[in-house]
């Protein structure tokens, strides 16, 4: 997500840390570049004129230019106006206690991910313990409302759907009801968009919000729409109030304009921004965090909090034990493979990465694909799996054909997981970076930015494991 604007900012990022001595020349000539990046990224000019302006009156002040460490403070600078720019801090959903209802409105254009926003919201809503109801109001979009029931089923979660009417209004009025009476606390409701915003959209979307009394209205946008989706945000709010606004396709935006206008231009925080097509790709929105990953600084609390939901505590400290006696199996290998893809792709994962971030190329992602590892591995019994100095040219050979690979494929795997065992060995053994961030992981260790940063300078030799 926003390689463009990534690999700008980290060219400039690197230039500028670590300068001894810095003036007010550099600083002009650092902020041209900082205000090309983010026209060539869509941001409104308005936003961009403000940072520009704001930046080079702090930067040119005694504290930079006569710091210990100019460079840093610079850089700071940057960082800070970013994260103001973004939104400052992250902004919670107002929803009332579990014993009242609280009901959230989407609203948007045709195309931009309501519906699968709303199921996602919805899921993530039931795993923090509310009873969630989703409520098919879009009566426009062909097949709409199969798709929220298809979805909903998929979540465990109920939809309200009325086909016998073409009355959003009634059916809202109805969803609201059918709630009290089956203790839904929170109401979700889907309405109609349209492939641009026009008088009867709003008409009716006035109206539903005046049946439903929301806590929360949304404006769910296409990011990669750039300065558009802020004119849409505009449009809506003027006439609807908006609330707050989730960011969809945000893990395809190479640009970023949206994300850094909206806040400014509209003053509406961004809420969640959605990452990838799966039902838990709808994370929270950080600017903080966000910033970090446009300068090229990665995200690790964010990577800590996606460890942290998806590998076993117990099994973790196992594994690092079995690791560190040189008990390492291609069993543990399978099982590592499926608990780094539960955690996401593998380019939003090296988005987190200190230092990695758009430094890795599009061949080397499409390496870091572990299909065919793991159907090679699938295909070996659990004998074979626990010892794999058993596995001679006969079951290389049936293994081979059991997993729709080649022999020497088979051979490629077998030698570089030698090659992985004995690099886990010896990291585990020096307490190296690999064992640090299992054990901050699993501890929540790397929860501030202040103490007990693992050491992620040798994370791209780590990433190899995943690209045989």
């Amino acid at each position: 997500m926003l390689e463009k604007l990534t690999n700008t900012f980290s060219g400039i990022i690197r230039n500028m840390t670590g300068k001894g001595k810095i003036t007010e020349k550099n600083i002009e000539e650092t902020v041209e570049q900082i205000k090309m990046a983010l026209l060539e990224a869509d941001v409104n000019l308005r936003v961009v004129r403000r940072f520009v302006n704001s930046t080079i009156e702090e930067a040119k002040g005694e504290k930079v230019l006569r710091a210990v460490d100019p460079g840093q403070q610079f850089v700071k600078i940057i960082y800070d106006k970013m994260v103001a720019m973004l939104g400052d801090t992250k902004t919670d959903l107002q929803l009332k206690g579990p014993d009242t209802q609280s009901v959230i409105l989407f609203l948007g254009l045709q195309g931009a991910g309501k519906t699968t926003a709303a199921h996602k919201l919805a899921a993530r809503l039931k795993k923090e313990g509310r009873n969630p109801l989703l409520v098919a109001c879009d009566l426009v979009r062909p097949a709409a409302i199969e798709q929220l029931c298809v979805l909903g089923e998929k979540i465990g979660v109920p939809v309200y759907k009325d086909e016998s009417t073409k009355d959003a209004v009634r059916i809202a009025k109805d969803a609201i009801h059918f709630a009290k009476k089956n203790g839904n606390d929170t109401v979700i409701v889907d309405t109609a968009g349209r492939l641009q915003i026009d008088e009867d959209m709003m008409k009716e979307l006035v109206a539903v919000k005046k049946a439903v009394d929301p806590v929360e209205t949304i404006l769910v946008a296409d990011s990669m729409t750039g300065q558009n989706a802020v004119d849409i945000a505009k449009s809506f709010d003027e006439q609807l109030g908006l609330t707050g606004v989730i960011l969809t396709k945000f893990d395809s935006d190479a640009r970023g304009g949206a994300a850094l206008s909206l806040k400014t231009i509209t003053g509406k925080p961004i809420l969640y921004i959605g990452t990838g097509e799966k039902t838990e790709d709808l994370e929270p929105f950080h600017p903080e965090r966000i910033a970090s990953r446009i300068l090229g600084m990665g995200d690790i609390v964010s990577l800590v909090e996606k460890a942290q939901e998806t590998v076993d505590q117990e099994e973790a400290l196992k594994l690092q034990k079995k690791m560190s006696r040189n008990e390492y199996t291609l069993q543990d290998m399978l099982e590592q493979m499926q608990s780094v893809k539960k955690m996401g792709n593998m380019k939003s994962l090296i988005d987190m990465m200190p230092g990695l971030a758009g430094q890795i190329s599009e061949e080397q992602l499409a390496g870091a694909d572990t299909k065919h590892q793991e159907a090679i591995i699938l295909s070996m019994t659990m004998k074979e799996r626990m010892n794999h100095l058993i596995i001679g040219p006969s079951r290389r050979k049936r293994i081979a054909k059991g997993s729709g690979t080649s022999v020497q494929e088979v051979n490629k795997l077998i030698k570089n997981f030698e090659k992985t065992k004995l690099t886990m060995k010896k990291l585990t053994r020096n307490k190296g970076m690999q064992a640090n961030l299992m054990q901050q992981m699993m501890s929540g260790g790397a929860g501030g930015m202040g103490g007990g940063m693992p050491d992620l300078s040798k994370l791209g030799d780590l990433s190899k494991m995943f690209r045989r």
